[in-house]
């Protein structure tokens, strides 16, 4: 399963993808300084936003993008690793 991370801290890039592969996930972490990120996420097979590091116009453009390709998008109000691991494990 490939999941797209976006949103959350650079420090924490490398947490990120570790939780990630504790939980059998490929993560693309796209932490908000990335142009056209639609662009370069490829083929993912969910989303996950951390709603509390993106702008309005990031968190709606994951989710029309996903809407229309069929992705489900999960938003979360938290940016740690620990929340992210739970989703992923939700998820997995």
């Amino acid at each position: 399963m490939c999941v797209m991370l976006v949103g959350g801290l650079d420090r924490l890039k490398r947490d990120y993808v570790n939780a990630a592969t504790r939980c059998g996930v490929r993560l693309k972490v796209f932490t908000g300084k990335e142009s056209c990120l639609m662009d370069k996420m490829g083929q993912v097979d969910r989303a996950i936003v951390f709603t509390s590091m993106v702008s309005h116009s990031a968190r709606d453009e994951v989710s029309r993008r996903g809407k229309s390709m069929g992705i489900p998008v999960t938003f979360l109000h938290t940016n740690g690793v620990s929340g992210l691991y739970r989703c992923l494990k939700d998820i997995s």
